[in-house]
């Protein structure tokens, strides 16, 4: 038998919205309220709000949880420090691929939270937990997801608006972290997002988070759904795990190599990304500007002069740009500026290559 999906605390909210309702890893969420393409529009003139309950929450706490952090993810914590956020990625020790990538808010000195994408929070409890039994076992590994939701207020007003309902969670400098009070609620702020656009996080006790979600919504910010946020990731150039990211796939073929730091000593899959960062890789992902509104799709091949070269892993129209855009793994030696050909159901469509993002705000 199927696990029944989960809900977030805002499932009543959304239904009152009359929202359209899709599975999304396992959980019941909201594609779109009105349309696609006007949440979409929302987010890059005004600003917008999205539920994304469905991320996972794993709380860090204890002496050893950045030492466990720093063994597990590719990226150095190092660099960084209470108070901050910091995208990473847990590779398969075999091959090297991103099991997942993750936002890891620093709360505290010894208080961090782990973001995984939703279908991965249990694998990455899993391996958090190991990590730290084999490390002595001096910090706490909890997963608080079903405690709390987590809004997203994106867009160029975002934060003006946000402060009508407490100035204070508007002051939270990008990629940076604190604790809030919102009336007597406390409240997570980071300065994060998903979309290209200045904007917060809010991850609020779930009790609490309809109440924010009516007044968020009271001040104007427009309800956006999962649909509008994958149309704005991908004009961001922004990897979506499962596309970008997953089985087969490394940090330096997908043009992450940033978020790999070898110099900070040992960590899991270090050595296979080595190896492969040696030896140059099999493919790298690019952008393609396609000719025309009709976006190619997930899997569809990647041709010059009518021979394979790659295949399109995301593709969408660009409600900014007007036109279809994709990404796509190529053969190394492409380079930006060369022509190729898309097939999409017979028909053959024209592109570019190009380097991300489409949309640089």
């Amino acid at each position: 038998m199927t696990e029944p999906l989960r809900l977030s605390p805002l499932d009543a909210e959304h239904r009152a919205l009359d929202a359209r309702m899709t599975e999304f890893g396992g959980w019941d969420m909201p594609i779109q309220y009105r349309s696609v393409l006007e949440e979409h529009r929302a987010c890059r003139e005004h600003a917008v709000v999205f539920d994304v309950s469905h991320l996972g929450s794993v709380r860090m706490d204890g002496a050893g949880a950045v030492p466990v952090l720093q063994w597990a993810f590719t990226n150095d914590l190092g660099r960084i420090g209470p108070g901050r956020a910091q995208y990473t990625h847990l590779l398969d020790p075999e091959d090297a691929h991103v099991v997942d990538d993750i936002i890891v808010w620093w709360v505290d000195d010894d208080e961090l939270l782990v973001m995984p994408n939703a279908s991965n929070t249990d694998p990455i409890v899993g391996t958090l937990e190991g990590a730290s039994a084999a490390r002595g076992g001096d910090c706490t590994v909890e997963d608080i997801t079903a405690t709390r939701a987590v809004l997203a207020v994106q867009g160029p007003e975002a934060r003006d608006r946000l402060g009508r309902v407490a100035p204070e969670l508007t002051k939270v400098p990008r990629f940076e972290v604190a604790k809030v009070a919102w009336g007597d609620v406390v409240c997570i702020v980071a300065g994060t997002g998903y979309t290209g656009e200045d904007g917060v996080e809010i991850h609020v006790p779930a009790a609490a988070a309809p109440a924010l979600w009516r007044e968020v919504l009271g001040t104007g910010i427009t309800p956006a759904g999962l649909g509008a946020r994958d149309t704005l990731r991908l004009e961001a150039g922004l990897p979506l795990h499962g596309h970008e990211l997953g089985p087969g796939i490394t940090p330096l073929q997908a043009g992450l190599a940033w978020v790999v730091r070898f110099d900070k000593g040992d960590f899991r899959g270090r050595e296979r990304l080595l190896a492969e960062r040696e030896r140059g890789v099999a493919r790298r992902l690019r952008g393609l500007l396609v000719d025309g509104r009709r976006p190619p799709r997930a899997g569809y091949p990647v041709a010059i002069e009518g021979r394979v070269v790659g295949e399109v892993t995301s593709g969408n129209f660009s409600p900014t740009l007007g036109h279809a855009i994709a990404l796509a793994f190529l053969r190394p030696d492409i380079e930006p500026g060369t022509k190729v050909e898309l097939d999409v159901r017979g028909q053959t469509l024209t592109g570019e290559v190009v380097k991300g993002p489409f949309v640089n705000r």
